[in-house]
């Protein structure tokens, strides 16, 4: 049986559903993908700002302004007054005599 004129339409037309669906799948697709990498853009840039955040935190702790006074409190030490220095020299080694 020879394929009549609505057959070659049905056909064509079958073929440019499903060319347009595969068009219309891969564009929800990459919608969908690009959603998702702006998501995940807004959260690196919030757990950079959290790092930058922590980082300040850290440098601010360990700083002398909040280390001596804590030692002093907590540890009872105490910054030494000059007479308190004590200076060790080092024996010239035997070659420098």
């Amino acid at each position: 049986m020879k394929p009549k004129g609505r057959h070659w339409l049905a056909l064509w037309l079958a073929l440019f559903l499903a060319i347009a669906g595969i068009v219309i799948a891969r564009d929800t697709a990459s919608y969908r993908t690009a959603r998702r990498l702006a998501e995940f853009r807004q959260q690196r840039l919030t757990l950079e700002a959290e790092r930058a955040e922590l980082i300040r935190r850290i440098r601010l702790a360990s700083s002398r302004e909040v280390l001596v006074p804590e030692a002093e409190r907590r540890l009872g030490l105490h910054r030494p007054s000059d007479t308190e220095y004590v200076l060790f020299r080092q024996p010239p080694a035997e070659g420098d005599r």
